[in-house]
């Protein structure tokens, strides 16, 4: 496994190759090391990085402690078939200010994730915008996996390629999830061992949520924000600081109505437990 911490090294290792390209934050686990093992036949070369993206962490949340396990994740890298590593320091990446930034549709941008954290997904599509350069300016195109887990993330992404007509396809990854049905999120780790078996509770919720929409919405009794609040309330209940728990419709992910059939859904959610935030979803 080659790995390049400068653009130069990078372009130069790639130069005439198809890469298949995922990138990370690194603290790497199975859930990330799926996408690489999707990723794999999708390209001639597979690449990896490992970024930590100042530019979509408010100031009170957790770059500075941002889990890095540079060690680890090399060795993991290396054993699912990674034929490039691109870890730049933040000075090959940002050598100078980035003042020149990607602004998503804020229809799109600006609901959900990007309401309770203003100003991220214009950090997520400037840093990625910024990684494909790097990683197909030398070559042409290729393809891209991101996970389904970061729902919202994937649109905006699959948007701005569409819309700057990039050669690049975007290619969706399964969430991995634990035995009990957690996923798998390098936040995880700042889980009490307690708040650890509770976390489950959010993909359950979800799925409950979900459920008792469908079942409304074949009944003929829907009201959607009714349903939407008692899942806070139950998640609440259980010491749980919720965000959102909510129905949006796939395509847009505006608030799902009546007109609108499971199949074309998603719920989503964010809620913090202890201090740790988590997101999921799950579309039906």
């Amino acid at each position: 496994m080659l790995i390049a911490h400068s653009i130069p090294e990078l372009r130069a290792a790639l130069a005439g190759r198809r890469p298949a390209f995922v990138p990370t934050m690194g603290n790497l686990h199975e859930g990330h090391l799926s996408l690489v093992h999707q990723a794999r036949p999708l390209g001639d070369t597979t690449v990896v990085s490992i970024f930590v993206n100042r530019l979509q962490f408010l100031p009170h949340e957790d770059f500075d402690s941002y889990p890095r396990t540079w060690d680890a994740d090399c060795a993991k890298l290396q054993a699912a078939g990674c034929d490039v590593l691109f870890a730049p320091r933040e000075t090959d990446l940002y050598p100078e200010p980035q003042t020149f930034k990607v602004h998503p549709d804020p229809r799109l941008a600006d609901l959900l994730e990007g309401q309770f954290r203003p100003g991220f997904f214009i950090g997520v599509a400037t840093v990625v915008m910024k990684l494909f350069s790097c990683v197909f300016g030398a070559n042409g195109g290729g393809t891209a996996v991101f996970g389904r887990k970061d729902y919202q993330q994937l649109m905006v992404i699959r948007q701005m390629v569409r819309q700057f007509a990039l050669p690049i396809d975007v290619v969706a990854g399964d969430t991995s999830r634990a035995p009990d049905g957690l996923a798998l999120s390098s936040r995880n780790g700042y889980l009490s061992p307690q708040e650890r078996q509770e976390a489950v509770a959010l993909a359950q919720a979800l799925e409950q949520l979900s459920d008792h929409w469908a079942a409304a919405h074949a009944a003929g009794t829907l009201q959607t924000t009714d349903l939407e609040q008692q899942a806070m309330d139950q998640l609440r209940a259980r010491g749980w600081l919720p965000d959102y728990l909510t129905v949006r419709r796939r395509l847009d992910l505006q608030p799902a109505t009546p007109d609108d059939a499971p199949g074309t859904l998603v719920a989503l959610g964010a809620a913090r437990l202890g201090a740790t935030r988590l997101i999921d979803n799950r579309e039906f």
